[in-house]
Order: C-alpha cells, then sequence, then structure tokens
C-alpha cells in the first residue's frame, strides 16, 4: 500500500504506476529527473504524493486530476515549469497542495478555489503573474483555506475587499510581489487571521487601525512598501516554512 523509497537517480520509476492499491507514493529527497509520466493517473488509490525535493521538470501531467481520493500532494521544491494545470480543481478530497519553489508561469487556476477541503496552498517561488481579484472571483472559493502563501511571484493589483469573504485564512503571505494600492479595511474581517505578511510589494496609504485591533493577528510584516510614516509592523517577523512532518498530518 505504500511505497517510500531514498536514493533513487535518474527518471520517475514508471514501474511504480502498475501498483493499483498503492495509497501513499513518497519519494521526496531523491535525484529524480525528467516529467511525471502520465501513467502516474493510474493510481486512483492513492491519497498522498510527495515528490519534494527532486530534481523533476517539465510541465505536470494533466492525469494527476484524476487521483479522486488525494488528499496531500507535495511537489515543491523541483524545476516543474509551465501553468499549474486546472485539472488539480478535479481532486475533491484535497487539502494541501505544495507547488512552491518551481518554475511554475501563468495564473494561477481560480478553479482551485472549488476544491471544498482545500486547507493549505503554497505556490510561493514560481514566476507567477495574475491578480488575487482573478484568482477569488468564483462565489464561495476556497471554503475552508487556512494558509494561502503566495509569495516571492510577479502578482499585481491590489488586495481586494472581497478577499474578507475567505472567511477561513489564518495565514495570508504575499511577500515578495509586484502588488500596490491601499489595504482594505474589509482584511480584518477575517476572524482568526494570524500571520498578515505585505513586505516587499508597492503598497501605499495606511493600514486601516482595525488590523491593530484585531484578537488573533499576531504578526504584520509591512517593510518595503510605500506606506505612510507612522504605519507599525505588528510582532517579530520569521519565515513560515513547514516541515516533512507538518506535511504528513
Amino acid at each position: 500500500r505504500e511505497v517510500y523509497a531514498v536514493s533513487i537517480v535518474g527518471p520517475f520509476p514508471i514501474a511504480v504506476t502498475n501498483l493499483l492499491d498503492l495509497t501513499r507514493l513518497d519519494l521526496h529527497n531523491n535525484k529524480l529527473t525528467g516529467p511525471i509520466p502520465p501513467q502516474i493517473g493510474r493510481l486512483r488509490r492513492l491519497r498522498m504524493l510527495n515528490l519534494r525535493w527532486n530534481k523533476l521538470q517539465d510541465v505536470l501531467p494533466p492525469e494527476i486530476g484524476e487521483l479522486k481520493k488525494l488528499t496531500h500532494l507535495s511537489l515543491s521544491f523541483n524545476n516543474f515549469k509551465g501553468e499549474i494545470p486546472k485539472e488539480l480543481a478535479n481532486l475533491p478530497e484535497l487539502r494541501y497542495l505544495y507547488l512552491q519553489e518551481n518554475r511554475f508561469t501563468g495564473r494561477i487556476p481560480p478553479e482551485l478555489g472549488t476544491l471544498q477541503n482545500l486547507r493549505h496552498m503554497d505556490v510561493g517561488h514560481n514566476h507567477l503573474v495574475g491578480t488575487i481579484r482573478e484568482l477569488i472571483r468564483i462565489e464561495g472559493c476556497f471554503p475552508v483555506l487556512r494558509n494561502l502563501y503566495l509569495n516571492n511571484n510577479y502578482l499585481t493589483g491590489g488586495v481586494p475587499a472581497q478577499l474578507a469573504n475567505v472567511t477561513n485564512l489564518e495565514i495570508l503571505y504575499l511577500s515578495y510581489n509586484k502588488m500596490s494600492g491601499v489595504i482594505p479595511t474589509a482584511l480584518a474581517d477575517i476572524p482568526k487571521l494570524t500571520y498578515l505578511y505585505l513586505d516587499h510589494n508597492q503598497f501605499s496609504g495606511r493600514i486601516p487601525n482595525a488590523l491593530y485591533k484585531h484578537p488573533f493577528l499576531k504578526e504584520l510584516y509591512i517593510e518595503g512598501n510605500g506606506f505612510r510614516p507612522g504605519v507599525d509592523p505588528i510582532g517579530a517577523h520569521k519565515v513560515l516554512e513547514l516541515s516533512d512532518t507538518d506535511f504528513l498530518v
């Protein structure tokens, strides 16, 4: 039911796609190269796919969208390119999506907002473009999303007031993009917002007072913007990184 392997060098081992009862495939921290083969779609019982820390490349096969039982997908720290496939929105059980530290381009598919169980989405450290407004345009999107990492990309536009409709957000990580405009007071309506990283963008104006009075907000990081003098950060900034143990929860 499980395959966990270390010290694999070379192409993705296509033979594992014959193990149709497989529920966990963990090949992280190896030296896998080349693409993920489309045959991955045969593993219909797979719940966890962890390929982080390899040298995989090319575009993601849309066949990943056939893994209907997948709850955890980690493809971070590879060299994947092209667009994030909208077929990931076909994974109704998906809870954790880790795509950070790759070379993805284009826009983040707003279809991901239809995932009813998605709690954590990290697409940081890629070459993604577009706006948050486009990402959240589907009514009732991201109903249980807690952690949204969009940092270190090329996102533009502002923080839309409608982001407050993503009511379960706890971590919003927007650092190192090309976003601009003022921060809407509506962000303070997100009830459990705990970490808000706005640093190294082109934001301006004031931070809404309501954010400074927010009962949960522990850290607000704002440096490297055009905020007015007298706008202060909250808390001590530390880089948030989830470990492999968090991933297995």
